[in-house]
């Protein structure tokens, strides 16, 4: 009887087709990752002119002048003033190195944000100190990066740019009050109806009416991998209120070994709470926490260097 033979053609042909099916898999991942997440993508080119022609708002305000030197340092023109100071404490590998700024506005206006490039759109990035400069700022911070995700309520200078609502946002107004909201009960026309001026999509909410918000450290802010960051000793960026028109922001350092080791979220409230925040908001961290101050950037971002960030918020000279 003749023996009989299997073929291992078709099981090898399917193996290669599995196999190729599985690198083309990949090769898309990481294109829609490459497109997603690194790749500039321009919606408005020239935000300046835009927000002229769209913004309701007039926002006016007089010039800050230097009255001050050192640490401690203070920009004041009689009604506007931001006065820097750093603050370290601990010692050797528990060392905890801050800036803090003491903001107090004549106008709730003369607070705003700046997009990289004076362009808006997703992963559209500049240098906090490079926003700053291109906006004449005495004084800025990194805002939420909100070039690295689709979703949040966007409202920059009185104008929506985005309404996909996501998770707890902070809310300035015109008035020179400061809200923490949620996002999924209201819309961004309602919410410039109400005379926002501007919004971030961060956090989590550090400190509300006076107390550290508990559990924030299991709070997630994305569901994408950029999420995880946020926990644990980090370096930290975060807007606190003290009263109407009365801001402190805060930028912690990171990652440094023997000079700052970074905060938690829960460290973070407390050095809130203890400026005399009544409601306080956690931007974004890591690489991007920046301030500029006086031009120049006064902290060490954790980089070795800045990193590029999408936004900031700002006071003009």
């Amino acid at each position: 009887m003749p023996t009989k033979t299997r073929s291992r053609r078709p099981l090898r042909t399917a193996f290669l087709a599995g196999g190729l099916a599985l690198a083309l898999t990949a090769v898309g991942a990481t294109a829609w990752a490459t497109d997603r997440f690194l790749i500039e993508h321009v919606e408005i080119s020239d935000v300046s002119s835009y927000e002229a022609e769209n913004s309701s708002v007039d926002p006016t305000g007089t010039t800050v002048t230097e009255t001050g030197a050192v640490d401690g340092d203070t920009y004041s023109d009689g009604e506007t003033s931001v006065t820097v100071s750093q603050v370290v404490s601990g010692s050797g590998d528990d060392t905890l190195t801050y800036y803090v700024a003491d903001v107090v506005l004549s106008e709730a206006t003369r607070l705003r944000s700046a997009f990289a490039k004076d362009q808006y759109g997703e992963n559209v990035t500049e240098t906090t100190s490079g926003i700053a400069e291109d906006n004449d700022a005495v004084f800025a911070i990194n805002g939420d990066y909100y070039g690295f995700r689709d979703s949040g309520i966007l409202i920059r200078n009185g104008v929506v740019y985005r309404d996909s609502p996501a998770r707890a946002g902070l809310a300035f107004y015109t008035d020179g009050t400061v809200q923490v909201y949620d996002e999924t009960t209201t819309t961004a026309d309602v919410l410039v109806a109400d005379g926002v001026w501007n919004t971030l999509s961060f956090g989590p909410a550090l400190v509300l009416d006076g107390a550290a918000v508990g559990g924030i450290e299991d709070v997630e802010v994305d569901t994408n991998v950029g999420n995880h960051s946020i926990q644990g000793e980090q370096p930290r960026t975060a807007v606190g209120v003290i009263d109407e028109n009365h801001l402190v922001f805060v930028v912690v350092d990171g990652r440094a070994e023997g000079y700052s080791r970074g905060a938690t979220l829960t460290e973070l409230a407390q050095i809130m709470t203890d400026l005399g925040a009544q409601t306080a908001y956690n931007l974004d961290g890591g690489g991007s926490s920046t301030m500029f101050f006086d031009g120049e950037v006064v902290n060490r971002p954790s980089n070795g260097g800045e990193r590029g960030t999408s936004d900031i918020l700002y006071i003009a000279e």
